[in-house]
């Protein structure tokens, strides 16, 4: 089971400006710097609970269909399934019709059921699943402790900017960061 974002999120979940006054800068000399450390914060978020905050494109590869017939899809909230293919042992792809298909997005990690489940003929990722997740096209659907999370944790680079630059970040995440995320991480028995 592998993950590839194909469409990234067109926005950020956290606008500059609430970053600006949280850190108090007035000034848009380091506009740059706070909309990278925005994208790492999110970015880090993102692998840290497996959600995906703004609406993104994403493809799981499946090796087969599981024998229960459900795909559990730990990337989300899924919003949408948009297509499913089955590739044959020549590599020649099928796409499969999604009518009558159930899923329930919401759940952690959301799960997929088809009617007609697709037969992988290739030995290695012979079933692509495409959908979308996120909780919804802007920042402002991103639960208030996702949010406050990230804005913490872009202050906290802010503040060490002289001693990591942004491409290393994030060095580290500030105190109580996990408190604020931990209802949020997938958790498995």
């Amino acid at each position: 089971m592998t993950y590839a974002c194909i469409t990234p999120p067109l926005a950020e979940p956290l606008a500059l400006g609430n970053v600006k006054a949280h850190l108090r800068i007035d000034g848009a000399g380091e506009d740059d710097l706070l909309g990278g450390l925005i994208r790492v914060a999110r970015a880090h978020l993102e692998r840290a609970t497996g959600l995906a905050l703004v609406s993104q494109g994403w493809r799981l590869y499946l090796d087969r269909w599981p024998r229960g017939g459900v795909v559990e899809i730990a990337r989300g909230p899924v919003m949408s399934i948009d297509a499913v293919r089955a590739f044959d042992q020549d590599g020649e792809e099928r796409e499969l019709a999604l009518t009558g298909h159930v899923l329930d997005g919401p759940a952690r990690p959301a799960r997929l059921w088809l009617r007609d489940r697709p037969v992988a003929g290739q030995a290695i990722n012979g079933v692509e699943v495409d959908f979308t997740a996120g909780f919804g096209e802007t920042g402002a659907e991103v639960p208030d402790g996702l949010r406050r999370a990230m804005l913490v944790h872009a202050a906290h680079m802010y503040e060490f900017r002289g001693a990591v630059p942004v491409e290393l970040q994030p060095a580290s995440v500030p105190e109580g960061y996990d408190r604020l995320v931990a209802p949020f991480l997938l958790r498995r028995i």
